[in-house]
């Protein structure tokens, strides 16, 4: 996965370095390129070594290098996690926006780290169930698979924005129905997962409405504000159906804006 943030190399190339470094350097490139962030947790050592084609012994030297620059510590008998340090190392990590055609989709939570904003959620529903039929169609998935629903209340600063209702494909990422996500946001636990899932493009649409009885009480309209919905279709590194959301916003404190090229 190419980067801009790759560890600096001065006039050697990347070749001359010892191999736990180029992998060092790889690991830190692709979790910058994912938008990970400090207090993140990496991926089993096993799966990265299969990942880079490396014995477990060279993977924990590279580990162990950026352990020494303060990038990623480690957790007795929970893995490595991104430390402060990466904010030195990559200090654009969050800020910079993902280029045309990027590399990810950028979470709501995304949003409110690069602006600043206070996140709090409030979760109203969470649960797993079987899939109806034309969840099946859209995620590919066989009617009636485990599936992880949820819906919650998201502000920015105590101000109600969104309304969201997600559903996810449980199999790819079991950990879902066990997250307490009033602490946690719903990428970072996709990119824990195990194979990580990397939610890198979207079929996304807005429509304008009326609110629902329900929707005018929980995101606190009283007039005559419209909601924007907007319908997402993440997709993961494979290219696979990762997660179905509806978002219902208060018109009056939402900004759709797209970049459209030929």
């Amino acid at each position: 996965m190419p980067s801009d943030n790759a560890l600096p190399q001065g006039l050697l190339g990347a070749d001359s370095l010892p191999l736990y470094s180029q992998v060092a350097a790889r690991l830190l490139n692709d979790i910058a390129a994912d938008g990970a962030r400090p207090g993140d947790r990496l991926p089993s050592e096993r799966s990265l070594a299969v990942r880079y084609g490396v014995s477990r012994v060279t993977l924990r030297s590279a580990l162990n290098e950026l352990a020494e620059r303060d990038v990623i510590e480690s957790s007795p008998a929970r893995g490595w996690f991104l430390a402060r340090g990466y904010e030195r190392v990559v200090p654009d990590s969050r800020q910079s926006p993902a280029p045309a055609g990027g590399r990810s989709v950028r979470g709501f939570a995304d949003y409110a780290a690069q602006h600043g904003f206070r996140l709090q959620d409030k979760v109203l529903e969470s649960r797993v169930r079987a899939a109806t039929v034309q969840e099946s169609e859209h995620l590919r998935i066989g009617p009636g698979a485990a599936l992880f629903e949820m819906r919650r209340l998201r502000f920015l600063d105590g101000i109600v924005v969104v309304l969201e209702h997600n559903r996810l494909p449980l199999g790819l990422c079991p950990q879902l129905a066990e997250t307490d996500f009033t602490t946690e946001t719903l990428f970072a636990t996709l990119r824990r997962a195990d194979p990580p899932q990397l939610p890198k493009v979207a079929d996304y649409s807005v429509e304008a409405r009326h609110p629902t009885e329900e929707e005018s009480r929980l995101l606190e309209i009283t007039d005559a504000t419209p909601v924007l919905v907007a319908t997402q279709l993440a997709f993961n590194q494979n290219a696979q159906p990762l997660e179905l959301t509806a978002a219902v916003y208060r018109g009056d404190r939402y900004h759709f804006r797209a970049s459209i090229t030929g």
